[in-house]
């Protein structure tokens, strides 16, 4: 199976200086996220340590959903300022994400799903988010793969969309460089030197940077990380698969991001076909990436009664990734409390991509001690201690 298409980038260099005054470990989207809006806050001397190439973790695989319909404000807003920056990326920081503002279309098929989703669509309007509940009919004029049958309503976010996650992280990147990030790749974060409540040191496969603020942003392998610094942070790594259909002919209509929402099955515009995807439920813990065929036969099963056509669609290719799964699967974004300079933003179990760039911003503001543009307090790893954690958010994709 080949892997994902990854563009070339200028920024993916291995050097490890010395020292730093920022280490990021972590070179996907969030990582390079936040050495772009560190950078362009003038903070300098930061190195992102990747363990592979840029984006060679789940970052690089192309789901790319974008949206800002979540049920709770907190997500709401992470993701709103998101789809914001997404549609400023071609100014800031300056590259072609491909971006399709196709919306999106979550499929309800219960009358207590419609209840919950009729209120999360009268908070996210409240919020200035532009979803609204639709009937089936509708549903399926706006993506006409539907059946209709067992449809009970659907609900419609247009300003929703998907992007390229690769072409976001080396664009990030790219200009992260141009401001004098430089990145390690190909470099293994081994351990690291407390002193007192700070991290002193970063050791890696490469040799060792004395720095004064670590920046976990490593994803499904945070969890190590923070086992390094003597800092839990609770991720357990899962896989996801999706798959892509051959070139169609006729070409598929632009249809929005389609989610069944009982189901977890979803599918987009890819290219000249379709993306499809599924969250395997019997799926166990691990960071094994090896693409199953055998695991269409459960989107088959799901499609065959809700989008008949796709279920003998030819498949030319598809691979799997790993979400970053916390117990309440919300993020994990804050301040350790037993280090003063460690950092933490992770644990987004499925949503990293869509809200990487608000949470750029976000830890920015961490670092510079300046109050965020949204309160992350209740992303505070700590919530799971003090048995504080937050209703879970839907974490298809």
């Amino acid at each position: 199976m080949p892997s994902p298409p990854r563009p070339s980038s200028p920024a993916a260099f291995r050097v490890l200086p010395p020292s730093a005054d920022v280490v990021i470990v972590g070179g996907g989207v969030m990582g390079a996220s936040i050495a772009f809006h560190l950078a362009e806050a003038g903070v300098r001397d930061i190195v992102v340590v990747e363990r592979g190439e840029l984006a060679c973790g789940s970052s690089g695989k192309p789901i790319g959903g974008v949206r800002a319909h979540f049920s709770d404000p907190l997500n709401i807003e992470l993701g709103l300022r998101s789809l914001r920056a997404f549609q400023d990326f071609p100014h800031r920081p300056g590259a072609d994400i491909r971006l399709d503002t196709v919306g999106y279309l979550f499929l309800i098929t219960g009358e207590g799903q419609a209840a919950e989703f009729t209120e999360s669509v009268r908070l996210q309007n409240s919020l200035g988010v532009p979803s609204r509940l639709i009937d089936a009919a509708e549903a399926r004029r706006l993506c006409p793969y539907l059946s209709t049958e067992g449809l009970v309503a659907a609900v419609h976010s247009p300003t929703d969309g998907h992007a390229r996650p690769g072409l976001v992280v080396h664009g990030y990147a790219d200009a992260a460089a141009g401001a004098g990030v430089r990145f390690a790749t190909h470099t293994r974060v081994t351990g690291m030197d407390i002193s007192g409540d700070r991290v002193s040191a970063v050791h890696t496969d490469s040799g060792t940077v004395t720095c004064s603020t670590v920046i976990c942003a490593a994803g499904a392998w945070s969890a190590r990380i923070g086992v390094m610094a003597g800092v839990d942070l609770p991720v357990r790594p899962v896989r996801r698969q999706l798959a892509f259909t051959e070139r169609l002919s006729p070409a598929a209509p632009r249809i929005p991001f389609t989610i069944d929402f009982t189901s977890s099955a979803y599918f987009h515009n890819s290219d000249d076909g379709l993306l499809f995807g599924l969250a395997d439920p019997r799926q166990p813990d691990g960071f094994d990436t090896t693409w199953s065929p055998e695991w269409l036969e459960l989107f088959q099963d799901v499609v065959r009664r809700r989008a008949p056509a796709l279920a003998s669609m030819p498949i030319a290719d598809g691979w799997a990734g790993l979400y970053e799964v916390t117990p309440d699967h919300n993020a994990l974004i804050g301040r350790a409390a037993e280090l003063s300079n460690f950092l933490y933003a992770t644990g987004f179990s499925g949503h990293g991509f869509l809200q990487a760039p608000a949470v750029g911003e976000v830890v920015r503001d961490l670092h510079l001690g300046r109050e965020p543009c949204v309160d992350i307090t209740p992303m505070s790893a700590d919530r799971f201690r003090s048995g504080a954690a937050s209703r879970p958010e839907a974490h298809i994709v």
